[in-house]
């Protein structure tokens, strides 16, 4: 049984991934057994998709249907492949621009972050499958629509995507304070992917010792503090200057 883009119960949701129906999320009640159940874990499983196990008091606020254990939320896009997004770029004769948010997770930056990245002509936006605002219709309303314009990827891990993205030839910039080099230097006219980080840390250490280059945002506030949507959309728009110049 469905509602908007809920959807419970352990067949219904089973259903909906053997027909391959995009999922963003999964919760499971805690504890539970039998066969169906255990046909359901499975089935996530080699779909690659990680359920959340949760008290059945969680479930109960979500609906007050017959949830059985399980209730799940249905993607309102489709996800693309990054490889098919670079790729068919580079075919076309354009330098690819990919952005990829790691671990940024407030649903109104997130579609924020999508509207400016429409505006600049970005060719995909990469999250991760974990630790990432939902494509939810929230998002979508925040973005005016821009989440359903713009390629989203949905990864299993950031760096995945940014070996993949720097064995196709381009270069990886990510956002950083923790940098003498200004956005101005950053090889924005290149293909390249730029990295957005976390609300509260910022670009993921890890990722920014395998980045390609890093940019940071000239400031001479007292605050020396963008919210990441804003210092999204001063990035990007760097990205637009360069490849105009």
């Amino acid at each position: 049984m469905t509602n908007d883009q809920l959807i419970y119960g352990l067949r219904p949701i089973l259903q909906a991934v053997q027909d391959n129906q995009t999922i963003e999320k999964v919760f499971l009640q805690k504890g539970l057994s039998g066969s169906l159940y255990a046909q359901l874990e499975g089935t996530l499983r080699d779909a690659g998709i990680e359920p959340k196990y949760v008290p059945v008091e969680k479930l109960d606020r979500v609906t007050r249907g017959n949830h059985q254990g399980a209730v799940a939320y249905l993607s309102p896009i489709d996800f693309f492949d990054l490889e098919e997004i670079i790729v068919a770029a580079q075919e076309q004769g354009r330098v690819p621009l990919i952005l990829a948010l790691d671990r940024i997770t407030d649903v109104r930056n997130f579609g924020a972050i999508a509207r400016t990245a429409d505006c600049c002509g970005v060719d995909a936006i990469v999250i991760p499958k974990n630790d990432s605002a939902p494509v939810s219709a929230d998002a979508i309303r925040t973005s005016t629509g821009a989440l359903l314009e713009v390629p989203v990827c949905k990864v299993a891990h950031m760096k995945d995507a940014l070996f993949l993205a720097q064995s196709l030839g381009l270069k990886v910039v990510a956002a950083t304070e923790k940098t003498e080099t200004d956005m101005y230097a950053a090889p924005f006219n290149e293909g390249c992917m730029l990295i957005m980080g976390n609300e509260e840390t910022g670009v993921h250490k890890s990722l920014i010792q395998l980045s390609d280059a890093q940019a940071l945002i000239p400031m001479s506030g007292q605050i020396n503090s963008l919210n990441v949507s804003v210092a999204t959309g001063v990035l990007l728009y760097e990205a637009v200057r360069q490849r105009k110049a």
